[in-house]
C-alpha cells in the first residue's frame, strides 16, 4: 500500500497545475458520464459503492465482487443527434485477480464537407472512441485500482490518439455503509495529434467524494468534490452583455471567493426503496454555472433517474439537463451473465 501511495504522489505532482481553459484540452468527451447512474448522481461521483460496473469508468477502485460476470450495455442520446454508446464487462480470474473491460463510442452525426469555395463535396462524421482496461485489488477496508485507456477523435478520417489511465483508491466502512474514493483520471499523453496540429493536454482531474447511508433511512448521499488540483475554474465570458447601473454604469461580472468553491461540488442522492428499485438525483453547479443561458438557467445543473431490476435484468433510466435548451438521456440496461450458466448448467 506504501508504495502505490508513493507513486499517486510522484503522478500528481509531475503534473502541471496551471489553470486550463476549455478548448484547450484534447478528448474532453472522456469526461462524460457513460451510465445512467453516474448521469444521475450529477455526473462525478468517485464513492457510489455497489454492484453496478459501469461505475469502475468514475472510480477504477470501486471494481469490486458484486461486479464479477456483470455485463452492461449504454446508449445516451443527447442534444441534435449526437449519439453515446457503452459496454462494459467485468470477471474475475483467480491468478490475476478482477478485471474490468468497456468500449466507449461517441458519434456528432454527419457534416456536410465544402471547399474554400462553398461547394458542396460531400459528407463526413466525427467520432471518439475509447478503449479500456481496469484491474483492482482490495486489501482490507481498502481498494486500489488502475484503468488503462485508448482515446481516439476522428474527424472525416483525420486521428488523434492519445494514452492515458486512471488511478483510484477506496475506504470503505467494516460496519456502516459510509465509502470514501479518490480518483486522479485521465493522467496521460497524446501521442498522435490531428494532422497539421500541436499536441494538447489531457483533461486530467482529481477527484474526492464520500458517500454515506444512514442505518435507518432509505437513502444514500454523495457529494464529491473535482478539479481539486486547480481552484479557480470559474470563466467570464469577454462577449458577454454587460448590464447597467441606475447610473448608465456597466456592472462587471466578478469571480467570487463562494463562486469558486460552490463549482467544485457536486451532490447526489440514491433513494433506496427496495433492491429491485431506486430513484437517483443529483446536482452540478459547475454544469449549471457554464451551461445557463445569459438570462435563464432553467433546470441546468440537475439530474433524475430510476433504477428497475425484473428478474435477471436492471434497467436504468436517467435524464441530465445540461442546458435550458433540453436534456441528454441516459439507458443501461445490465445482467449477470453468472446467473446463465447456473441456468444452463441446471437444465
Amino acid at each position: 500500500m506504501k508504495y502505490t501511495a508513493a507513486l499517486l504522489l510522484c503522478l500528481l505532482m509531475s503534473l502541471p497545475l496551471t489553470a486550463q481553459v476549455g478548448g484547450q484540452r484534447a478528448f474532453t468527451f472522456l469526461e462524460l458520464p457513460v451510465s445512467a447512474k453516474q448521469a444521475a448522481l450529477g455526473s462525478i461521483n468517485v464513492s457510489a459503492f455497489g454492484h453496478d460496473v459501469n461505475m469502475v469508468a468514475a472510480n477504477p477502485a470501486l471494481l469490486n465482487t458484486d461486479m464479477d460476470k456483470q455485463l452492461s450495455l449504454n446508449y445516451i442520446g443527447f442534444l441534435s443527434d449526437i449519439k453515446q454508446s457503452n459496454v462494459t464487462y467485468a470477471f474475475n480470474n483467480q491468478k490475476l485477480g478482477r478485471w474490468a473491460a468497456s468500449i466507449n463510442y461517441l458519434n456528432y452525426g454527419d457534416f456536410v464537407q465544402r471547399d474554400a469555395t462553398g461547394q458542396e463535396q460531400g459528407n463526413f462524421t466525427v467520432n471518439d472512441y475509447t478503449f479500456a482496461l481496469s484491474h483492482a485489488r482490495q486489501a482490507e477496508a481498502f481498494t486500489i485500482g488502475a484503468t488503462a485507456k485508448m482515446a481516439v477523435s476522428s474527424i472525416a478520417g483525420n486521428k488523434a490518439v492519445g494514452l492515458l489511465a486512471d488511478i483510484g483508491g477506496l475506504f470503505k466502512h467494516p460496519e456502516k455503509d459510509f465509502t470514501v474514493g479518490l480518483a486522479f483520471k485521465n493522467i496521460g499523453y497524446q501521442v498522435k495529434a490531428f494532422d497539421d496540429g500541436d499536441r494538447q493536454p489531457m483533461p486530467f482531474d482529481v477527484q474526492l467524494g464520500a458517500s454515506y447511508k444512514p442505518e435507518h433511512m432509505p437513502v444514500r448521499l454523495s457529494l464529491t468534490a473535482h478539479h481539486l488540483h486547480q481552484f479557480d475554474v470559474v470563466y467570464l465570458d469577454p462577449n458577454a452583455t454587460t448590464r447597467l447601473d441606475a447610473n448608465g454604469n456597466e456592472i462587471k461580472e466578478e469571480k467570487t471567493f463562494g463562486d469558486k468553491l460552490a463549482r467544485h461540488f457536486v451532490v447526489g442522492s440514491e433513494f433506496i426503496f427496495s433492491k429491485n428499485f431506486q430513484v437517483r438525483a443529483g446536482y452540478n453547479h459547475l454544469r449549471r454555472k457554464e451551461l445557463r443561458l445569459q438570462n435563464k438557467a432553467g433546470s441546468a445543473g440537475f439530474s433524475v433517474g430510476a433504477m428497475v431490476r425484473i428478474r435477471a435484468f436492471e434497467l436504468n433510466y436517467s435524464s441530465a439537463l445540461y442546458h435550458p435548451s433540453g436534456a441528454s438521456h441516459y439507458i443501461t440496461i445490465s445482467t449477470d451473465t453468472g446467473s446463465f450458466l447456473k441456468r444452463k448448467n441446471t437444465e
